[in-house]
Order: structure tokens, then C-alpha cells, then sequence
């Protein structure tokens, strides 16, 4: 996914006149909780509060204010069958058209929520780090697709930051605090060597591996070997995915690591708050 700062002036680039569509107050069982934003214009749509017949309401009614000469607009929704929704809450919508200084207000909102974004780094851009990169684009992350070897990001199509690295583990400890490191490149022996700086780390929301309980066994008894703390294997994801599904097709793994980072990035983010 391209970074939001970069989608939302491309957005404004070719909009002309924007309304701004924002969830002032959401009562019982809603789409999405107040605070909620997304942006209007007469040709297209910049975020989401949640779709459905609530979104399609909102959209008319801010394409009706950019038609005017109104600047703002009020609509209290209940969400039940008289709009053929059966969520069963109410929204309180609040709309207004755009001016510079608003616009500006949300790009820089844009810009703190973009750099707040948790960075996930996939070692290896084998068939799963590729699909893995292709499942991490669509996800508010900056995800990193690492590799020591060029072709392998060449054929990487995934809308995510790719890195060269002929020493991958030093990303590792350059790596912002509360990081998701997946490890799963091409020689088991990277693999460990990766894992370890990771795990030497006591900042991360997340420190996985490819493999079977064998590898992590093995991995343990090396971890161990070289002087590492016992402790820090605790921390260790391996295998990785829900391996009990037993499905091996890279697209599932993928799908089911994105899930398991996901959780693990909203637990350590409710730990620091």
C-alpha cells in the first residue's frame, strides 16, 4: 500500500473541492468509532467510515454540500432497518467543505499517523516473503522486505519498502522500539543469526521464524551454545502461522502470520498506552 502522506496528496491533487466526512459521536453497535474520517469528493473517496448504506448516505449528502453553497452539513443516523443496516447503534455525522487550512490540518495529521505506523521486517523474499509482503501492503504497517540477494527483490511485486542488505541483522538493531521481525530467508543459518538479534532486543512486539518445532528446537540448543540468554527463546514464534492448519501454500501462510503480527502489534501497543 502506498504511504498515506503520498495517497492523500494525490487525492487532493486531482479532487478540486473536498468535504470532509467525520464521525462525531457513535452510540451502541457502529462500523467504526467516533474520530473516524474520510475525505469526499465529486470523484472519489480518501478513507472509510465504514461502508454500507451509513457511508453511502454520507458520501450523497458531502457531494450535495460540494454542490451548493453550504459549507457544512449535520446528519444523525440511526443504524437500523429504515436504512436497511442492522447494526443497531447511531452515528452522528458532522460534514465540511474543505479550506487551505483544514486541508493542511489533515496532511499533517496524515504525516503523524503515517510515522507512527509499527514496522514489520520480512527476511526473505522467497515464495512466502513475497506473498507475505503482498498481504502486509494492504495493512497499516511499514513492512520492510529484506534480502541479501537482488534478484529475489526484483521479482518482489508487494508495495513494501525493499532492502538489500548483504548483513540483514543489522536492521535489526537499527529497528524502532515495539518492531515484528519474520525470519524465514533462504539458509537456516542466517535464520538463527537474525532471530538472535532479535531476541537480544527486549523491545520487540514480535520475533518469528519459518520452520517446524525441529528447527526450533535446533535453533535453541545453538541459541544456547553461543552464550544467549535461555530466557529469550520464550519470546520465539516457530512455526509460525497456525501451523495446526496445516496448510502450506505460501498465500495461506502468509494470511496467517499477517493475522498473528497483527495481534501481536495490538498488544504491544496496548502495553505501551
Amino acid at each position: 500500500m502506498a504511504r498515506q502522506p503520498a495517497r492523500l496528496k494525490l487525492f487532493l491533487e486531482d479532487s478540486g473541492m473536498v468535504a470532509r466526512v467525520n464521525i462525531v459521536e457513535a452510540k451502541g453497535s457502529t462500523p467504526r468509532e467516533a474520530g473516524t474520517w474520510m475525505l469526499v469528493s465529486q470523484t472519489g473517496l480518501f478513507g472509510t467510515i465504514g461502508g454500507g448504506q451509513l457511508e453511502l448516505m454520507a458520501i450523497n449528502e458531502a457531494r450535495s454540500l460540494l454542490a451548493g453553497t453550504s459549507d457544512k452539513a449535520d446528519m444523525d443516523i440511526p443504524l437500523g432497518p429504515e436504512i436497511g443496516q442492522c447494526c443497531g447503534g447511531r452515528v452522528r455525522v458532522e460534514i465540511d467543505r474543505l479550506d487551505k487550512d483544514s486541508i493542511a490540518q489533515i496532511s499533517a495529521l496524515v504525516e503523524t499517523d503515517d510515522a507512527a505506523l509499527p514496522h514489520v521486517y520480512v527476511f526473505g523474499a522467497g515464495h512466502v516473503g513475497k506473498a507475505l509482503g503482498d498481504a502486509l501492503s494492504l495493512l497499516p504497517v511499514r513492512a520492510h522486505l529484506v534480502e541479501t540477494r537482488q534478484e529475489e527483490l526484483d521479482g518482489a511485486t508487494a508495495d513494501v519498502e525493499k532492502r538489500l542488505a548483504a548483513m540483514p541483522e543489522e536492521l535489526v538493531r537499527q529497528a524502532p522500539p515495539h518492531s515484528a521481525f519474520i525470519v524465514m530467508t533462504h539458509e537456516h543459518a542466517l535464520d538463527f543469526i537474525i532471530v538472535r538479534e532479535a531476541l537480544a532486543r527486549t523491545d520487540t512486539a514480535y520475533v518469528g521464524m519459518i520452520g517446524s518445532k525441529t528447527k526450533r528446537a535446533t535453533y535453541v540448543s545453538w541459541h544456547n551454545k553461543e552464550g544467549g540468554d535461555p530466557d529469550d527463546c520464550d519470546r520465539l514464534i516457530c512455526p509460525i502461522g497456525a501451523s495446526a492448519l496445516g496448510d502450506k501454500r505460501p498465500a495461506v501462510i502468509a494470511a496467517l502470520v499477517a493475522c498473528e503480527v497483527m495481534t501481536a502489534l495490538n498488544v504491544a501497543q496496548d502495553n505501551a498506552s
